[in-house]
C-alpha cells in the first residue's frame, strides 16, 4: 500500500480521535462549554402550556429569567429592589405607589417605562392565569417612573405580588405570539423554544443588574427517571428530580436538598352534599366528611412523622398547619400528639360512628365512614401520601380509597372529594384562598368549603395590618381552620408534611447554597443563578 495513503489514513484516525475527545465528555456525551448551562429543571414549573407569557402564569412562582420583575426576595425573605427603586403603601393599605428605574430597555431596545408595568398587571388581572390580583382594582402610569396601584379592599400583602408578574412591552404584546417569541428586560433573552424538548436562553447583554456568569442556558423538559437518567449519563449541569431518588449517588455529582415552603394536605370538606353544585356543576360537599369526627379522627389518629419518614423518603418535615415551619406566621402551637390511635377511636365513637357488622369500618346512620382520596397520578410524593393514609386510616376503622387521576377529571370532583394539594408561597394571602368563607368553591380555592366567621375575621384583620403585625392573624387562620384543637376549629384540612426539593448538581457547578432559595411550591430553581458559578471542585468559591 502506498506509504502517502497509509499516512492519510492515520492523520484522519488520529484528527477523528481528537475531535471525538474534545467534542464528547468523558460519560460519551457531547461535552458542555464552561459558559454553558444545561438544566432539567421541572420542578421550575416544567414546559409552559402557553410558552413563556407572564400574562398566563409564567414565572408566576420564581424567577422568570425572560423578564425583569419589580421585586425579588431573599434565602431570608426580605424584599430586593428589581425594577423597582421604591415602594410604599397608604395607612390603609388600598393604594401602593412603586418608584421604577430610568434605565431599562428591553431586548427590542424599546424603553421599559411605566405604563409598561400598567399595562402588565392590568392584562395579568384580566387574563387571571398568574398571580392572585383579585385584590386590585387597576395599575395607573403616574409618569414615566411612577406606578400607582388601586385596591379594592385592604391587602398589606399585596407587596407580595410586586415580586410575581414580569414585565411585557405594552406596545407590542400580543397574547397570541408573545408566549412563542417573548421580549424582556431580564437576565436572559429568548432563543428557540422546541416544544416538547427544550427552551434555549442567551444573557442579556444590556440586563441593568447584576448579570450571570454564563452566556448560554439550555432548560430541558426531562422530569422524573429521564432527568435522572440524563444525569447519569452527564448531559445535565443540574437535573431536578422526585423524592424518591434522594439518596441515589452519580458519579461527578452532588445531591441538594433544599428546604422548601411547600406543603402537602388533604382537603376534608365540611359541607354535606345535598346535590348544591358550583356555577360550574362541580358537585358540593361529601357526606363522610362533613362530620366534624371524621376530621377530628384523622388528624388526631393519622402519624405524620411516619408518612414522612416513609412515603416522603426519610427527608419531609411533619406539619400540623399548611404553613412551613420557615414562614414568620408559622403556628408552633399547631402541632399536636398525633398517631392516637385509641383517642380516634374514641372521637368516631363519640361522635356515633360503630362498626356494626364486623367488617372494620365504622357507619352512622347507615353511611360507612368511605371515601375516595384523589391524587394527581405524575406526582409520586402525593401518590406514597395517599397510600400511608388509606393505610393508617384503616386502623381507625376509616376507609379511604386512594385514586390516581388527572387534574381534568379531578377538577369535575375537587370541592365533593378529598385531594392531596400542595401549596407553599411567602405570600400569606393564600391562606385566603385556601379558607375564606366567599371563596368556597370558585376556582381552586377553598376546596374543604370553610364557612367560618372566626377564620374570615382572622383573614380580614391581618390584610388591614402591616405584615410584621399580621402574622399572629394568620396563624390563628390555621388554627380556626385546620387542626380543630381549637373550640372553634373546623379540622377541615389534614396537613402532612413539607417536602424538599432533590438536584443533583455537577461537581463544576456552584450554585451558591446559602443564597439559593427556599423553593415556594412549585420550585424556583433559578432563583439565585446569578451567584452560580464554574468551579474546578465542589469546594472551590469566587
Amino acid at each position: 500500500m502506498d506509504q502517502k495513503y497509509i499516512i492519510g489514513i492515520i492523520a484522519v484516525l488520529l484528527i477523528a480521535i481528537i475531535g471525538g475527545a474534545l467534542f464528547m465528555s468523558g460519560s460519551g456525551t457531547p461535552a458542555r462549554a464552561d459558559n454553558e448551562l444545561v438544566v432539567a429543571a421541572f420542578s421550575h414549573g416544567g414546559e409552559p402550556e402557553a410558552g413563556y407569557d407572564p400574562m398566563y402564569g409564567w414565572g408566576d412562582r420564581g424567577e422568570p429569567l425572560i423578564q425583569s420583575t419589580l421585586m425579588k426576595m431573599n434565602r431570608n425573605m426580605t424584599y430586593q429592589n428589581d425594577l423597582a427603586k421604591s415602594w410604599e403603601a397608604n395607612d390603609n393599605f388600598t393604594e401602593y405607589t412603586v418608584k421604577i428605574r430610568d434605565d431599562v430597555k428591553f431586548t427590542d431596545n424599546t424603553t421599559l417605562d411605566a405604563e409598561d408595568v400598567a399595562f402588565s398587571y392590568n392584562q395579568a388581572k384580566t387574563t387571571g392565569e398568574a398571580v392572585d390580583l383579585s385584590s386590585m382594582d387597576n395599575a395607573t402610569a403616574v409618569d414615566k417612573n411612577t406606578v400607582k396601584f388601586t385596591l379594592n379592599k385592604p391587602d398589606s400583602t399585596f407587596s407580595d405580588k410586586l415580586l410575581y408578574v414580569g414585565i411585557v412591552p405594552s406596545d407590542s404584546y400580543n397574547n397570541e405570539t408573545y408566549g412563542s417569541n417573548p421580549v424582556g428586560s431580564g437576565p436572559f433573552k429568548f432563543v428557540q423554544w422546541d416544544k416538547g424538548q427544550q427552551v434555549i436562553l442567551e444573557k442579556n447583554p444590556d440586563y441593568y443588574g447584576k448579570q450571570p456568569e454564563f452566556d448560554k442556558l439550555t432548560i430541558l423538559f426531562e422530569q422524573d427517571q429521564s432527568s435522572f437518567n440524563a444525569a447519569k449519563n452527564h448531559e445535565l449541569d443540574l437535573a431536578a428530580v422526585p423524592l424518591e431518588y434522594a439518596n441515589e449517588t452519580i458519579d461527578g455529582y452532588h445531591s441538594y436538598l433544599s428546604e422548601s415552603l411547600d406543603v402537602r394536605g388533604i382537603s376534608l370538606p365540611v359541607q354535606n352534599n345535598t346535590g348544591k353544585t358550583n356555577d360550574d356543576g362541580v358537585p358540593l360537599g361529601n357526606n363522610v366528611t362533613a362530620d366534624k369526627s371524621i376530621r377530628e379522627a384523622l388528624n388526631y389518629g393519622i402519624n405524620r412523622e411516619t408518612i414522612c419518614k416513609g412515603a416522603l423518603n426519610g427527608i419531609g418535615v411533619p406539619n400540623y398547619d399548611g404553613i412551613a415551619h420557615w414562614l414568620p406566621w408559622y403556628n408552633k402551637e399547631a402541632a399536636i400528639k398525633d398517631g392516637e390511635i385509641e383517642k380516634a377511636k374514641q372521637i368516631l365513637k363519640d361522635g356515633g360512628w360503630e362498626d356494626t357488622n364486623g367488617d372494620g369500618i365504622v357507619e352512622k346512620n347507615g353511611t360507612k365512614a368511605s371515601f375516595n382520596l384523589y391524587y394527581p397520578s405524575n406526582a409520586n410524593e402525593r401518590q406514597a401520601i395517599a397510600v400511608a393514609v388509606a393505610e393508617q386510616a384503616k386502623e381507625l376503622g376509616i376507609e379511604v380509597n386512594a385514586t390516581g387521576s388527572n387534574w381534568d377529571e379531578m377538577d369535575k370532583i375537587k370541592f365533593s372529594d378529598p385531594i392531596v394539594w400542595g401549596f407553599g408561597s411567602t405570600d400569606p394571602y393564600t391562606m385566603y384562598g385556601e379558607y375564606y368563607s366567599t371563596e368556597a368553591g370558585t376556582g381552586y380555592n377553598n376546596p374543604a368549603l370553610i364557612n367560618n366567621s372566626v377564620v374570615d375575621k382572622h383573614i380580614d384583620d391581618a390584610m388591614s395590618k402591616s405584615r410584621d403585625e399580621s402574622y399572629a392573624d394568620w396563624s390563628a387562620v390555621s388554627w380556626d381552620g385546620s387542626t380543630g384543637i381549637s373550640p372553634k376549629g373546623d379540622a377541615a384540612w389534614l396537613w402532612i408534611g413539607e417536602i424538599r426539593y432533590t438536584y443533583f448538581i455537577d461537581d463544576t457547578l456552584n450554585i451558591s447554597e446559602p443564597t439559593f432559595k427556599l423553593q415556594p411550591h412549585g420550585g424556583d430553581a433559578f432563583g439565585n443563578i446569578y451567584d452560580w458559578v464554574r468551579v474546578s471542585s465542589l469546594n472551590e468559591t469566587k
